[in-house]
């Protein structure tokens, strides 16, 4: 079982006066945080407010791009060119930096959001034009995608990525998320049995079949209702177990 893991979460989705998430009680809880650039969710006020709380609980930060669609919080299929899909990225990278910058925080890794996601770890083209985009403006910033053979095939060519699973989605027979559209209450210690699987190298499908997984990073949805519930008992577990919580640029590090 690995024993050095990152723990992320996709937060500061609210927008103008309608609120999503617990991002104070979740974001303390978790290595590392992906922060909404106002595509999908998220506006000025809420990425300050969501960089502060990173910076005071010791959390690392990153953007989390996503479509243009926040009636559809960006979870809803779009046609984006490769090209467009990495220059969306850099653009919402950029809002998020400028900000971050102000406060004397890092901006140290990029996860695309949503249907964005989704199409990177479908479309391999999508995906490599994402990382070198990166590699050439931000050399220095990570990217994540989803665990599996798209991302280790970029890995392998030297370029920075981070491998996700996730804790608290289920998984098809091939490895793919599945997304719930209005995610709803889960077990948490149903999702600190999936956070240790991940650990243990594997996930159970839906149908029950072994999907091998090997990740650097574990993911926790601040959309869902019990968010912080569902963190809480993934840390309570992990330290039962011996496993240290580390930024993901240092826990893909200990993978060479």
């Amino acid at each position: 079982m690995r024993t050095l893991i990152d723990l992320n979460a996709d937060a500061g989705e609210s927008f103008g006066r309608w609120r999503l998430g617990d991002d104070a009680g979740l974001i303390p809880l978790v290595s590392s945080v992906n922060v909404a650039c106002g595509w999908h969710g998220g506006d000025p006020a809420t990425m300050r407010r969501s960089v502060q709380l990173a910076r005071d609980g010791g959390t690392s930060v990153g953007a989390h791009p996503g479509f243009p669609d926040l009636a559809g919080f960006g979870r809803r299929a779009m046609a984006m060119s490769p090209q467009d899909a990495a220059e969306a990225c850099l653009y919402q990278f950029g809002a998020l930096r400028a900000i971050a910058d102000l406060h004397g925080v890092a901006v140290a890794h990029v996860k695309p959001h949503g249907a964005l996601y989704g199409l990177a770890a479908r479309d391999a083209g999508v995906a490599e034009a994402i990382v070198e985009a990166f590699a050439t403006a931000a050399p220095d910033v990570r990217v994540v995608l989803l665990a599996g053979p798209v991302a280790d095939a970029l890995a392998d060519r030297g370029f920075p990525v981070v491998r996700e699973a996730f804790a608290d989605l289920d998984y098809d027979d091939t490895g793919h998320i599945i997304i719930e559209p209005d995610p709803q209450a889960k077990p948490p210690q149903l999702c600190a049995e999936q956070a240790i699987a991940v650990l243990n190298g594997s996930v159970t499908s839906t149908s029950g079949r072994r999907v091998e997984v090997d990740a650097d990073t574990i993911c926790v949805h601040g959309d869902r209702p019990n968010a912080v519930a569902v963190a809480q008992a993934i840390r309570d577990r992990f330290a039962a177990e011996g496993v240290v919580l580390a930024p993901m640029s240092e826990v893909a590090r200990s993978r060479r």
